[in-house]
């Protein structure tokens, strides 16, 4: 394979940037062209394409969002959209294409390949960590590195004031960024979408939690179950004290890549063009026990995630 294509699309998250940093040179070490392909799948189909080398690339590792920007693009859940990116890279002949996203922009991959034949590797880049193949997705630790950050500020002025702040974190129908916040903050109550919650019990438990001698609470709220101004309202009857509600919204997406985002994509570009490189082509590439894997990306687009009840389980036991 001697020419290939990168994109980012969908949300963006921190890490991105190290992905295509490690992407354009691993590819350019092996001999390959490479074309950045802006705003996503809507760039491919309106063919806004910049060629890529070793130092377009350079000090962008620890920037947040992607250098090539993103995009949703509905056109390309429909068959004329489909054909206008298949076309455009069909016209410069690009053999290739590493997609940096969540499940949606593997899902414009997977037709491209199966409908198309372009050979298309994914790369899992998005906050929600909602991609069951992989145990990590490129942003997460970020996002929740973010989110304990902000809560702890939260936790300063609750206590000062003796009020109990919800706070609603993103993750669309996923839990795992209200889970490990909820863990890393030693939040009173988390509420996630996978499990069902009382919301009485969680009432008396910070009732409880006063009573000890703490003088605030936090709730965390996944989006995937509510706004935190909608659980806020129902939780106030139920407690003698101020609630408020906080929404973390798109701080969660932005800012400096933690170093365990960094390596990640540096580790998951490197692999992708790899494989490329190598003629392996419809994968999506992952971590796994430490290690990079990769997979069907047809098979890894199907696969349904699994919550991971045990640490909610523990979360529960010492949030008392």
């Amino acid at each position: 394979m001697k020419r290939i294509g990168i994109l980012t699309s969908g949300g963006d998250a921190p890490g991105m940037n190290a992905a295509i940093r490690a992407a354009v040179r691993t590819a350019t070490a092996n001999g390959m062209e490479v074309f950045g392909i802006l705003r996503g799948y809507t760039g491919l189909i309106e063919d806004t394409l910049i060629p890529m080398d070793e130092m377009s690339v350079t000090g962008i590792a620890g920037k947040g969002g992607t250098i090539l920007r993103t995009a949703r693009c509905l056109e390309m859940l429909e068959k004329p959209g489909q054909e206008k990116a298949a076309s455009t890279l069909r016209r410069h002949n690009i053999e290739g294409l590493i997609v940096i996203g969540g499940d949606g922009s593997f899902t414009g991959a997977k037709t491209l390949a199966e409908n198309y034949g372009i050979a298309a590797v994914g790369i899992p880049g998005t906050i929600d960590n909602d991609l069951a193949y992989t145990d990590y997705t490129l942003g997460f630790d970020t996002a929740v590195n973010t989110c304990v950050e902000a809560i702890g500020k939260l936790r300063d002025t609750m206590e000062s004031h003796e009020r109990i702040s919800v706070v609603e974190v993103m993750g669309r129908h996923c839990g795992d960024i209200a889970l490990y916040a909820g863990i890393a903050t030693g939040a009173e109550a988390t509420v996630v979408p996978e499990a069902p919650y009382d919301l009485n019990a969680i009432a008396e438990r910070i009732k409880a939690s006063r009573a000890r001698g703490k003088h605030s609470g936090i709730v965390i709220v996944a989006e995937g179950v509510m706004s935190g101004e909608a659980f806020a309202k129902q939780l106030q009857p139920l407690l003698p004290y101020d609630v408020r509600a906080t929404n973390l919204g798109h701080i969660q997406r932005g800012g400096t890549p933690t170093m365990a985002d960094r390596v990640l994509g540096a580790r998951l570009g490197n692999r992708a063009a790899e494989l490329l490189k190598e003629g392996v082509q419809n994968r999506a590439v992952g971590i796994h026990k430490n290690a990079i894997i990769d997979m069907d990306i047809f098979e890894a687009v199907s696969m349904k995630k699994q919550f991971d009840g045990a640490l909610l389980s523990m979360l529960q036991t010492i949030s008392l």
